[in-house]
């Protein structure tokens, strides 16, 4: 209560106080303290208190400061885990995307390699379709026209008929005692006895003749009996191109068909001569059948023929070759010559490009 009222009193306290007596300073005797040592002594005491509380207040942050790194360092390794835990779950997805990513990848890839693949096997089928097309078209083509003959125009027989066939005026005469003809044809079709040329007289209308029979070509020389036969060499629809050559020196005979010689033989028709003065027709013969010596429609050729020439030699291999596999109407004969010898189509025969 002292402390109380020194406290609260203070200064009026200190004002008011009398100064001491010397009995009372005299006085040996324990005595009471004075108002101011109640005052240094609180003094002391608050400045004890204040150091005490400064010295909680220094280790009071110390202690914290421990707490709060043990926090710091248990948030941190937590933080460190949760870390490694996310960036694992992370990387693993993105892992997982880019696996995903790659199979995607993979599949466009694949897709797009069939897709190609289909287009290539599409656009390799058009090639192919069209080749063949164009090889039809060819083939129809050269089925058309000769092959490179040279040869600007032939002669049209559209039909088998008595009326038509081409009349054939030779350049020189026709005493012959050797000769090459050639020509080329594309038959309709053959029969029997189909005449490609026949050149006769009133006395024998069968002096030269070269035929089709079915599938073979016959060149035949004073009649029937005197003739030579190449088979298999006639394909209708189909160009061909055939040569006849024979010598009355020894009866020498060949033919050859496409520039390669086909059959040959010895004394057909030896030392005979061919008379001047008789008829040679493209595609049909006069055989005196018929009233005023008319045509047997039966003979009679239907398909093309061009490059007719006629000549009174016999030509070498190599002639023959060339006449087969070069410029037919560039080599005319002397007797006949394609394109220069006057050559009248008749009955519905006309001459096509």
């Amino acid at each position: 209560d002292d402390y109380e009222l020194m406290y609260v009193n203070l200064d009026n306290e200190i004002e008011g106080l009398a100064p001491a007596t010397e009995e009372a300073a005299s006085c040996d005797c324990q005595r009471e303290h004075s108002k101011w040592d109640k005052l240094f002594i609180m003094l002391e005491n608050s400045q004890m208190k204040e150091n005490m509380m400064l010295q909680a207040l220094d280790e009071l942050p110390r202690v914290e400061l421990q707490t709060l790194k043990a926090e710091l360092s248990q948030l941190a390794t937590t933080l460190a885990g949760t870390f490694a835990t996310v960036t694992s779950h992370a990387v693993s997805q993105v892992e997982q995307a880019l696996q995903r990513s790659r199979a995607q990848a993979e599949e466009a890839r694949r897709l797009q390699e069939l897709e190609q693949g289909k287009v290539l096997e599409h656009i390799l089928q058009l090639s192919h379709n069209v080749s063949v097309r164009l090889g039809w078209l060819e083939s129809a083509w050269a089925e058309r026209r000769p092959p490179d003959t040279g040869c600007e125009t032939a002669i049209l027989f559209p039909m088998r008929s008595r009326k038509i066939f081409g009349s054939v005026h030779p350049t020189s005469g026709m005493t012959l005692s050797s000769f090459t003809a050639c020509i080329w044809l594309k038959v309709t079709e053959a029969l029997d006895k189909t005449i490609v040329f026949s050149y006769g007289t009133k006395l024998n209308p069968y002096e030269l003749q070269l035929y089709l029979s079915r599938a073979s070509a016959v060149l035949a020389v004073a009649g029937a009996q005197h003739r030579l036969a190449a088979t298999n060499v006639v394909i209708p629809g189909k160009w061909l191109h055939l040569c006849g050559t024979w010598s009355s020196e020894n009866g020498s005979a060949a033919l050859w068909a496409q520039g390669q010689l086909a059959a040959s033989a010895w004394d057909v028709a030896a030392a005979h001569t061919i008379p001047d003065g008789g008829i040679l027709q493209l595609g049909q013969e006069k055989n005196g059948c018929c009233v005023g010596g008319g045509f047997d429609e039966a003979l009679a050729f239907s398909g093309k023929l061009t490059g007719f020439n006629l000549w009174d030699r016999v030509l070498s291999p190599a002639e023959v070759t060339a006449q087969g596999t070069g410029d037919t109407c560039g080599t005319r004969g002397n007797v006949v010559g394609w394109g220069v010898t006057e050559v009248l189509p008749y009955g519905g025969a006309q001459y096509v490009s």
